[in-house]
């Protein structure tokens, strides 16, 4: 459903979000490291994400990557899926034909409609907070 850029931006930003709440900054290689994701692969989905203002980083031997508490429950996972995938998960076609529209659709696209308006409202609605307080729970887990 995502691409392989934006699965990786949304662990990266989970993970940090996680280390965000015990007052830890984050380096790239433990971030890559934690999500399974190549290093540099993950700088570049960071710079974008710092650049978004999704995360933040500070250079330096007490550097990282982190998200300040106070922005836990205003960052959604549509905002890094559309930092990183921009809109296409709700546009378009689902078969990925150039000319699918409500007037001229495609065999799946009435039913792909109402999935894809419950994928927005799932990530118009889902806070890193959320997120977070499910893997401090244990009831969900990043990594194994």
């Amino acid at each position: 459903m995502f691409s392989k850029s934006c699965e990786y931006g949304i662990r990266a930003v989970i993970y940090i979000a996680t280390q965000s709440k015990k007052t830890d900054r984050v380096k790239i290689g433990d971030i890559a490291e934690k999500i399974n994701s190549p290093v540099a692969f993950t700088a570049k989905i960071l710079g974008l994400l710092v650049k978004n203002k999704i995360v933040s980083s500070i250079t330096g031997p007490k550097g990282g990557f982190y998200i300040e508490q106070n922005r836990l429950d205003k960052v959604f996972l549509k905002d890094i899926v559309e930092v990183i995938d921009g809109n296409k998960i709700y546009k378009g076609c689902g078969l990925g034909l150039n000319e699918c529209s409500a007037s001229q659709p495609c065999p799946v696209h009435h039913k792909f409609a109402k999935v894809r308006a419950e994928i927005d409202y799932m990530l118009s609605t889902t806070t890193l907070k959320e997120l977070t307080e499910g893997l401090d729970q244990k009831l969900t887990f990043l990594m194994r």
